[in-house]
């Protein structure tokens, strides 16, 4: 996306915030997938997937807050709001499936959230 020359600093600072908000939710998912790797290997591995997961939920919740940020003030585009209340909809359906031992579904889901997220990053 090219920066607009005529963009008011508070639509900048808001669209930084949400690009800030993806690249942190793409951040925490990858290091949910290595830390299931630990928790594969090592007796510590499921507290760091456990501490993991409650990190990766509220990062799903920052991106929702700044979609919203992102949208209201300036009237700018709907799409960010739904993409990120549909991660945030996953993130929820993954922890529900990782509390329920559902490895089956929440491991392609862990992948599937990862590449979603990587690609709203490289997008916005």
């Amino acid at each position: 996306m090219a920066t607009d020359a005529t963009a008011t600093p508070t639509a900048q600072r808001t669209s930084s915030l949400l690009r800030t908000a993806i690249a942190l939710q793409t951040l925490t998912i990858f290091l949910q997938a290595v830390s299931a790797g630990l928790l594969l290997t090592s007796s510590y591995g499921e507290t760091l997937h456990s501490i993991g997961a409650r990190v990766m939920y509220a990062a799903s919740m920052l991106y929702v807050l700044a979609a919203v940020l992102a949208w209201k003030p300036g009237g700018g585009s709907l799409r960010p709001v739904w993409h990120a209340t549909g991660f945030l909809t996953l993130a929820s359906l993954q922890v529900a499936l990782g509390i329920a031992h559902v490895p089956s579904v929440h491991l392609p889901l862990g992948v599937l959230m990862f590449g979603l997220s990587l690609v709203a990053l490289v997008r916005r």
